[in-house]
């Protein structure tokens, strides 16, 4: 939303009768170094005996005014980009399943520990020299089709979706195809099948892929052409370690529709 982290607090949810308390405090350290990563301070927390691990931050931070973007916004002929690949949730399942290789682990979890920090950086940086970014959200647990939709509903436009741009972890489509796919994945679908529009027929993969809650995922922005373009040449030649793309458009159409071609 445009905003700096300035203060963090932990959040912990401790099963100690089924767990070490090692496993505590990793979950604390790991926590701790992405909150000095982003240039914020821990400041404490609260922590509660629970039956399941749980772990989150409690966030403080500064944004102007002027300055907040917001999920609603976008409009007709903005192009749209995304800064993550799509299928962690699938690639998760996977994992559990012992389906998944080390490989696999190992690129889904560098993937979900990157912040959002250079991209969102670099839009900053672009808003500072005048160009525009007219909405911008995060890829969480409403897939990229829930959170999409949100996006159109609150802009009042329609969003067309080029699927062979979407940019997919390895392996993504091959669990799909297997039916390895989170009940999460089939509930986000279900809700927000009736404003997809696909024209690649049922059965289609990749409504599955849209539809895939993802942990940690990317920046999801609408922008006119120009600012896209320079966004994306500056990301390629920046450290951040993965390919954003231009998935697809904003268009003058029913309100939250998305189509998928």
């Amino acid at each position: 939303m445009g905003g700096k982290p300035l203060l963090a607090m932990n959040i912990l949810a401790c099963p100690i009768k089924t767990m070490e308390a090692e496993v505590f405090r990793q979950v604390i350290k790991g926590g701790l170094s992405k909150v000095e990563e982003a240039g914020a301070l821990l400041v404490g927390g609260h922590s509660v005996e629970d039956d399941e691990l749980k772990y989150g931050l409690s966030v403080t931070g500064l944004v102007h005014p002027d300055r907040v973007l917001l999920n609603s916004g976008a409009r007709p002929g903005d192009r749209l980009l995304l800064t993550k690949p799509l299928g962690t949730g699938i690639l998760s399942t996977a994992i559990k399943g012992k389906l998944a290789d080390t490989k696999t682990e190992e690129l889904i979890t560098q993937i979900m520990v990157t912040l959002n920090r250079l991209p969102a950086e670099a839009i900053n940086a672009l808003r500072d020299d005048g160009y525009k970014v007219h909405s911008c959200t995060d890829i969480t647990g409403f897939g990229l089709l829930g959170h999409l939709h949100e996006m159109a509903v609150a802009s009042g436009v329609g969003a067309r979706l080029n699927k062979e741009q979407l940019p997919l972890i390895s392996g993504c489509l091959d669990f799909i195809n297997m039916g390895i796919i989170p009940k999460g994945a089939y509930t986000n679908h279900s809700f927000y099948s009736k404003w997809l529009r696909n024209k690649g027929g049922d059965g289609d993969p990749m409504e599955m892929v849209i539809s895939d809650p993802q942990t940690s995922g990317g920046l999801l922005l609408a922008a006119p052409p120009e600012t896209c373009t320079l966004l994306l040449q500056q990301l390629a030649e920046s450290e951040y370690p993965f390919s954003c793309m231009d998935i697809g458009k904003i268009i003058d159409g029913e309100s939250g529709v998305v189509t998928l071609v």
